[in-house]
């Protein structure tokens, strides 16, 4: 089954042109122009990734974002012509997993697509392939890999696929000093062009989702980030 990618965009000529590039590189599409309309279509559709344009008619991007954010984990790309550094961070604090400015490459945009949705699913085979669930436990906090799955003290942890990633390597290297550099590149990737306060921006949002146990993500001035948690 091919992974379907929706298109929340007002402009015809921009869903066009990305139809046309996902169509080339073996994915499926549906398409959305108004905000408003987005979530319903989101619902019907069930895509594995989304692209979201900001400025639209009916409702904004952002609404739009913190909107699926609240049912689902699926990937968000933004796609936008605000392109100042406090509209980035703002996407991403409220759950973007990549942002890209008007122009674009549709080329760069399509292998974005196709790496956010490898990522997102490589867990899912490996633990497929491999007949088990891996399953990892500290404190109260419990992570199944396989299925991308997080809760707290028994309650599900509502996380967006960064957020888990990171969440997931900050357990793997439990006690260890993790600088941004190294967490970028661990959870976002060698190739990702964006800046190491994406990090930030990410550690925030699930530190909030940890509630009391925020503390455990402990922030090391001028080195980065440890969890600092008992085995």
């Amino acid at each position: 089954m091919q992974p379907k990618v929706l298109i929340i965009e007002d402009e015809r000529r921009i869903r066009e042109l990305i139809a046309d590039y996902l169509e080339e590189e073996g994915l499926a599409w549906c398409e959305c122009e108004r905000g408003d309309a987005a979530l319903e279509t989101f619902r019907l559709q069930a895509p594995q990734l989304v692209l979201l344009d900001i400025l639209m008619p009916g409702l904004d991007g952002y609404d739009v974002c913190e909107a699926i954010r609240a049912e689902s984990n699926v990937p968000i790309i933004f796609l936008t012509a605000k392109s100042e550094e406090d509209d980035k961070l703002l996407g991403y604090d409220l759950g973007a997993d990549d942002y890209m400015t008007k122009p674009f490459s549709p080329k760069v945009l399509a292998a974005k697509i196709k790496a956010l949705l490898k990522r997102a699913e490589a867990p899912k085979k490996e633990g497929s392939e491999a007949g088990e669930t891996e399953a990892l436990e500290v404190d109260e906090l419990k992570l199944n890999v396989s299925a991308r799955e997080a809760s707290l003290a028994g309650s599900p942890l509502a996380l967006s696929p960064k957020e888990f990633d990171l969440l997931l390597y900050f357990v793997r290297n439990r006690n260890r000093v993790l600088s941004r550099e190294m967490l970028l590149n661990a959870v976002w990737g060698f190739d990702y062009e964006g800046d190491v306060r994406t990090v930030d921006t990410h550690v925030k949002r699930l530190r909030q989702k940890l509630g009391d146990r925020a503390k455990w993500i402990v922030t090391l001035r001028g080195n980065g980030y440890r969890m600092k948690v008992a085995s």
